[in-house]
């Protein structure tokens, strides 16, 4: 199967569990691995040349995202996980207060690695970091947007972005 086969069909079962978890009320009332539970991200900040030329902050205004755990490892750490949720984030230059809003509201199927590693299967936008020399993207903070697979080493520093159909867009341009 190809890597665009492959994709496809992730997609469609990410969309068809989550269907189904939020229709069938057993699976949405948390009779299966723990239910939907909220997962809030953190802000976070960066100082000046990390992700941006300046320092920067990103902090959620809005923070509905929940997720699910699909499948466990024997030892009961997730195997894999699917996220949903309305997601958006403040981006801040602390040099100049700068700020912009940002729209990373996507629905991700996550698949976790035994050695650390891990593969996000995508649909809509996502936030994401980038250092210098370490993805796919130069260094920034960026909206990705669309249908695409994110794959992280098992350091979780390395990140490589395949898409199907979508956009890019580096935040830092528009904070500075």
């Amino acid at each position: 199967m190809n890597w665009k086969s492959k994709i496809g069909s992730i997609l469609t079962a990410t969309v068809v569990v989550a269907s189904v978890s939020i229709a069938n009320p057993a699976l949405a009332n948390g009779d299966r691995h723990g239910g939907w539970v909220p997962a809030p991200q953190e802000a976070f900040e960066q100082p000046a040349g990390a992700r941006c030329d300046f320092p920067v902050r990103v902090q959620p205004v809005v923070d509905e995202v929940r997720k699910l755990v699909l499948a466990e490892y024997p030892n009961g750490s997730p195997r894999r996980e699917l996220y949903t949720g309305a997601l958006i984030d403040e981006v801040t230059n602390l040099a100049t207060g700068a700020v912009t809003r940002v729209d990373a509201s996507g629905t991700s199927l996550v698949e976790y690695a035994p050695d650390g590693a891990m593969t996000w299967y995508v649909t809509g936008p996502v936030l994401l970091g980038f250092r210098e020399n370490a993805g796919s993207l130069p260094r920034g903070i960026w909206i990705v947007d669309g249908v695409f697979v994110v794959e992280f080493d098992p350091t979780l520093v390395h990140k490589t972005i395949t898409m199907v159909h979508g956009t890019t867009h580096n935040v830092c341009a528009d904070v500075d």
